[in-house]
């Protein structure tokens, strides 16, 4: 498909994309927006134009500050959104271009949270991350727990933490357990780190009682981001047991701002590992349900102009997918509401400079990762960004992601 606007090359928001987020600019309130290159659509102006006129969609779901309510109307009217708008960007007659004032630059807007979280799940599904740990902290001849091959694990964590790509945090602080201390501290943490993850967010509500297969599983997703789980190791590790992660983890995590449509990312499903021992019956699946997502990290220093890329990773490693986790998530009858927002996990390849995770990377602080312009890290230091980027790409069409970008603060 050619477009009649100017799209850079590369682009993640390309016209076979389409992602959905929301923006404000001065004199203008929050809304729903569409991206296409380096430009943003203004969805409630094309609605009072009438472009959407056969949906019949009020003009309140588009001015709006979250798209909950515009992902209710169900997909056969928000993928019919995302039609209409290809065929008015290939259109070089269409009444978008002739009213081209409700298209904005991207760097004169702001955007915002795309959804309110109702619900947070974080799961734990890369069998290299799973494994690394694992072999770190228990046995390396056996460094999965029973459980891990056959379920989905995961843990509800807090939404309320949850913010936009752009918003700073401050280094968090708890209890902690120095090595030489019988007894724990009180401390800011000295060991943060990012998980490279991605989430979903949950498209239409599942009914109390009820589950959902991993067949349907897919209808109930309406898109993903890309999501930095921050974590903070040393308050993490004295607290986990029994219970697993709680400040270690609620103090933050990012996501970027756009919406990829589960649909945008169709033609990059490909076939993911091979799960071995066969899973129970509610989790077996047909066809393909991993993506090949490229994934990168990036660090950079505070004071410092130059980012480095410390990892290179990709969805298409996930050992269990999300249709799994979304069975595995409601088998109890656990209903999902509109709006609520899954995570992968971490993300790490079989290669060194594919983990997502500093833990991973310094292996528990005990190799310096090298950085560009003569800096090392082990953990994230104050004043440092963390950025995360992904794309899909296959026969020159290419899906991506943007980025999420958080800059770490000194405790406050």
């Amino acid at each position: 498909m050619n477009t009649w606007i100017e799209v850079p090359n590369n682009t993640d928001f390309s016209i076979y994309n389409l992602p959905f987020g929301i923006f404000s600019k001065k004199g203008i309130s929050k809304r729903v927006g569409v991206a296409i290159g380096n430009k943003v659509i203004d969805l409630l102006a094309c609605n009072k134009l009438n472009i959407f006129a056969d949906l019949d969609i009020h003009n309140s779901f588009f001015e709006n500050t979250f798209l909950n309510d515009f992902i209710n109307l169900g997909k056969k009217k928000t993928n019919k959104v995302r039609e209409i708008l290809q065929k008015e960007l290939i259109d070089e007659n269409s009444k978008l271009k002739m009213h081209n004032d409700l298209i904005f630059s991207m760097f004169e807007v702001e955007m915002h949270m795309p959804v309110n979280v109702g619900d947070y799940t974080d799961f734990y599904s890369s069998m290299e991350h799973a494994s690394n740990i694992g072999s770190m902290f228990r046995d390396p001849d056996n460094p999965l727990l029973p459980n891990w091959k056959h379920i989905p694990v995961g843990y509800h964590g807090r939404a309320s933490s949850i913010i936009v790509s752009g918003v700073d945090i401050n280094r968090p602080k708890g209890q902690i357990k120095p090595v030489d201390s019988e007894n724990p501290i009180f401390s800011s943490s000295k060991r943060i780190d990012f998980e490279l993850e991605m989430g979903y967010i949950i498209g239409k509500n599942s009914k109390l009682g009820s589950s959902i297969s991993t067949k349907d599983a897919e209808d109930y997703i309406f898109g993903k981001v890309l999501f930095n789980d921050w974590s903070a190791r040393d308050i993490q590790k004295w607290e986990y047991v029994p219970l697993g992660p709680f400040l270690g983890k609620s103090f933050a995590s990012s996501i970027s701002p756009w919406v990829v449509t589960i649909e945008a990312l169709k033609p990059f499903k490909v076939q993911g590992p091979v799960q071995h021992p066969e899973v129970l019956d509610y989790l077996k699946f047909d066809g393909f349900k991993n993506y090949d997502i490229n994934l990168s990290v990036s660090i950079l220093p505070g004071g410092s102009e130059i980012e480095t890329v410390i990892c290179k990773s990709n969805f298409k490693y996930m050992y269990w997918n999300m249709s799994q986790q979304i069975a595995h998530h409601t088998v109890n009858g656990c209903n999902l509401n509109t709006g609520d927002m899954m995570a992968s996990g971490t993300i790490s390849g079989k290669s060194k400079d594919s983990y997502g995770s500093m833990l991973e990377l310094s292996w528990g602080g005990k190799k310096d990762i090298i950085l560009d312009g003569g800096y090392s890290r082990t953990f994230v230091e104050d004043f440092d960004t963390i950025l995360m980027r992904g794309y899909c790409s296959k026969n020159d069409i290419r899906v991506g992601f943007g980025e999420v970008k958080t800059k770490l603060l000194p405790s406050i």
